[in-house]
Order: structure tokens, then sequence, then C-alpha cells
């Protein structure tokens, strides 16, 4: 049965956000071709042995009618190479009409090797996609299907390109915070469960992983539900303590601009923007940070945006839904204080 795959990228047995949000994009493509949405997992025994259920239950809670379990030994963990040969056996076999995955790192690293290896064309970063080909458009002589109108992010989030792309398979992945995962209304755990053991040769040992460190443990930068960023108007690396201890109030993480990580005041992991982290958090407080348009494309995701800023014509405020004009080292602690008064006041 056709179908439009989904690759559900995982980390040793849970779905990215990313994925999720790529198995909700592809339910409305699947309607407007008449087809399911199918689940592609990559993994090996041990892990289906451990997760599988897991991983079914969550793709069919987003719309998965069917959920294919690549397994091989080969698969154990994360491998670009083992990932793009597993996911070009898959489509030999199963025939999908078109391949969706997230526009995570790993999401667009495996559809890069699955491009090339069946020397298809792959459309990075979409936002929307829509079948052109069409009964409608039987006059262009294009077999229903075939084209296809895409409109996807360039330049970092800055340019909405509008494309139309001709290939018997689109390869696509979706554009991260582009679409917000949803559950779909009519989800089911009685899928259907299609286990397939792709040829994997040595050559794709190349790169996979072997060992882990743990960096930091609980919420991250990508899926804090509060972050609150500092900029340059922090004025030092000290100047983050008020941050930290509003962020900790508000069960957040703390995120800076490029200027910070520029003068060594934090980390680069911290970084929100273009060449950072892309966010989507409930709330994001930023707080002295100009807001230029590398920093804006890694918060634009955000569901709200409140700016702490001495400039009212800083790109940041006057892209906020929410803006405090006055000094940061002055509104932090205030708003930290409340916090903490409102927290101890008698019920």
């Amino acid at each position: 049965m056709s179908c439009v795959a989904v690759l559900v990228d995982h980390d040793r047995g849970i779905p990215s956000g990313g994925a999720l949000e790529a198995l909700t994009a592809a339910r409305p493509l699947a309607a407007d071709l008449g087809v399911a949405v199918n689940a592609v997992v990559l993994g090996d025994g041990e892990l289906f042995d451990a997760h599988g259920a897991d991983l079914v239950a969550a793709c069919a809670a987003y719309g998965a009618a069917c959920v294919h379990r690549g397994r091989h030994a080969l698969l154990a963990d994360y491998g670009p190479d083992a990932w793009g040969a597993a996911l070009a056996g898959f489509v030999e076999i199963a025939g999908p009409v078109a391949v969706v995955a997230a526009g995570t790192d790993r999401g667009a690293e495996a559809m890069a090797q699955l491009a090339a290896r069946t020397d298809l064309p792959l459309v990075a970063n979409c936002v929307d996609v829509s079948p052109a080909g069409s009964p409608a458009d039987a006059s262009s002589g294009r077999p229903a299907g075939e084209a296809w109108q895409i409109t996807r992010i360039q330049w970092g989030g800055s340019l909405l390109e509008d494309v139309t792309l001709t290939s018997t398979l689109p390869l696509l992945t979706i554009a991260q915070h582009s679409v917000e995962a949803e559950t779909a209304n009519s989800s089911t755990t009685d899928v259907d469960v299609v286990d397939f053991e792709p040829e994997l040769g040595p050559q794709v040992r190349q790169t996979l992983v072997r060992d882990r460190v743990t960096l930091t443990e609980g919420i991250t930068l990508s899926t804090a539900p509060v972050v609150v960023s500092g900029g340059r108007g922090v004025g030092a690396a000290d100047g983050f303590a008020p941050l930290e201890e509003l962020a900790e109030l508000l069960g957040g993480r703390v995120g800076c601009s490029r200027a910070v990580t520029n003068n060594g005041w934090r980390s680069h992991a911290d970084q929100v923007g273009q060449t950072g982290t892309r966010i989507a958090p409930e709330i994001y407080i930023a707080c002295g940070i100009s807001g230029a348009i590398q920093h804006w494309v890694g918060a634009m995701g955000s569901k709200n945006i409140l700016a702490i800023n001495i400039d009212p014509e800083a790109n940041m405020v006057t892209k906020a839904g929410y803006a405090v004009i006055a000094d940061l080292h002055e509104v932090v602690p205030a708003i930290c204080d409340e916090i903490r008064r409102r927290r101890d006041r008698p019920t």
C-alpha cells in the first residue's frame, strides 16, 4: 500500500520532538494524496525488545497507520551511513510516495544519505508541502503527484522560498518548530507492525555512536518550557547570576546571544540562534538582547516573548509580544523577588 513514510529519529527509544512534528506535518500531505502515514523506526533487536512497544504507541498516537521497524545489529545506535542505507532498503521494499523526516541533525543527515544513495533531490527545512500534480493538472502531461509545491526556510529563517519540485519520490525534511506536534484525533494502538532487515555492508561502520557522555541532566535548552537569555547588555559573565536565579524559579534554562559567547561569558552550548540552538519555549525572556536576525532565527519559534531592554527601538523589543523598557539589572531581580513573595504568601 502506498504511503507517506516518516523517519522517526529517536535516542535509544525516545522519539525526538522533531520526529513528532514530522508525523504531524505528514498527515495533511498524506490526506491530500489519499494514502496513509507510515512510520519508519530503526534499531536492533535489543532496542526493540526494550522500547519497541513504546515507539509503536508514540507513532500511532501521532497518526501512523503502520510502523516499519528496521532491525540490524549495526542499528543499535545512531550512524548516518547505516541509517541512510537502511532507509534506502526500506524505499526499495515499500515504495512510498514520499519520505519525510524532521529537520533535526539526525533527520537531515540520514535524509542526505538517502538522497545520495537513491540519486534523488532532497528539499530541506520545509514549512509547507502540497502535491501539485493533481488530476486538475492533467493538461500539463505530468503524472499526478509527481510535481510538488513547497515553501521552505532559507538563509537561516530570514527568507521563505517557494519552489516546485519534480521528483518521482520527494525527500523532505520539516523545519524544526514550524509545526506544533499534535496527536491525531483518529490515533489508535491497533496499528500494523512490519519488521524488515536491511542489507548493511561493512562500509556503513564509518560513523557509529559507540559511547556517550552526559553533559546535561533534565531539560535542555531546546526543550525547556522557559528560556531566560542574556545579551551584550548583561555586561559581564557574573551578570548572568540573576538570570540563572530567574530561570531556576521558573523551571527553565539560561541561554545567550552570540555576542555573549564571542566575549567568552558563556559556553556556545547556551547560544540561541542560527549558529546555536533553535528554541520553542512557552515563554522566552530576552534580557539586554538587541535581536539581530541570526538570534531571531533561533528564537522565533517561541510561543511568547518578553523583552527587557533599555532601547525601545531594539529589534527584539519591536518583535516581542511584551516588553519592559528598563535596566535588566533592576527588572530581573525585582521579578525574582515578586515570584518568591507570591510563593511564600499564605493561601
